[in-house]
C-alpha cells in the first residue's frame, strides 16, 4: 500500500530587502578592512612584518570616512522605506524589553518584535561606534585644528571603542554562524513563517495583518 505524505507548505516572509542587505554587507566589508588595517597600526611588531605603514594608515583613514556612506544611501529616497522603518523599530523599546535587558535576561521574555533586545542594543552600539570612531579619528588625523587635550582624549576614546568593536563584531559573527535562519535572512532576505512564530511573533502578527489588508483591498477595489 502506497503511503503518501502531504508536503507542508513553507511560507516565506521578507525580512530584509536588497537595499538593507546591500548596506549590511557593504558595512561588513568596510569594518573588516578597518579591523585588518588597525592591527598593524596598533601593534608595532605586526607593522614591521607587514610594512608600508603609511599605505595601511591611508587605507584605514579613508575606509573609516566611507563607513557611514552605505547607511546614509540606504536611508535616502523611496528605496530606503524599509530601512527607515527598521531604524524606527530599533529605536523603539517596550517596557518589557527594558526590564528584560536590565535583568540580563532573567525577566520573562517580552513579546518579540522584528528585532529582539540584543539585536537592538547591537544596532545602537554600531551606530554610536561609527559616529564616535569617525569623530575621534578625524581629530587624530587632522590634529592641527584641535588643542592637545582634544587629541589626547580622542586617542584614548578611539582605542577603547576599537577594542569594543572587535569584541562586538566577533560576537556578532559567532552568533550569525550558529543561527543559520537569521544568517539566511541577511543573505537571501527571507525567513519562514515558523521561524518568525518562534523568534518574532509580534512582527509575524503585523505581517499577517498587512497581508490580510492587502488581500482585502484587491478583493474590494475602490471600497
Amino acid at each position: 500500500m502506497a503511503v503518501t505524505r502531504a508536503r507542508r507548505r513553507v511560507v516565506r516572509l521578507v525580512r530584509f530587502d536588497a537595499v538593507q542587505r546591500g548596506a549590511h554587507w557593504a558595512n561588513a566589508l568596510l569594518f573588516a578592512i578597518l579591523m585588518a588595517t588597525a592591527l598593524p597600526l596598533y601593534f608595532g611588531s605586526l607593522a614591521g612584518l607587514v610594512g608600508r605603514r603609511h599605505l595601511i594608515a591611508e587605507i584605514h583613514l579613508w575606509t573609516g570616512v566611507a563607513v557611514p556612506v552605505p547607511i546614509i544611501i540606504s536611508l535616502l529616497g523611496p528605496w530606503g522605506a524599509r530601512m527607515r522603518r527598521d531604524v524606527r523599530r530599533v529605536n523603539l523599546w517596550s517596557g518589557e524589553e527594558v526590564r528584560w535587558l536590565k535583568r540580563l535576561g532573567r525577566a520573562p521574555m517580552p513579546m518579540l518584535d522584528k528585532f529582539n533586545p540584543g539585536q537592538k542594543l547591537n544596532a545602537a552600539f554600531t551606530g554610536a561606534a561609527i559616529v564616535v570612531m569617525l569623530a575621534t579619528g578625524s581629530v587624530m588625523q587632522w590634529f592641527g585644528h584641535f588643542p592637545v587635550s582634544w587629541r589626547t582624549g580622542a586617542t584614548f576614546v578611539h582605542d577603547v571603542f576599537a577594542f569594543a568593536v572587535f569584541i562586538v563584531v566577533i560576537g556578532h559573527v559567532a552568533f550569525a554562524l550558529t543561527h543559520r535562519d537569521a544568517m539566511r535572512s541577511m543573505i537571501k532576505g527571507w525567513v519562514t513563517e515558523s521561524w518568525a512564530a518562534r523568534h518574532a511573533p509580534a512582527w509575524l502578527e503585523e505581517q499577517r495583518g498587512a497581508i490580510a489588508a492587502s488581500l482585502d483591498r484587491h478583493a474590494h477595489p475602490g471600497a
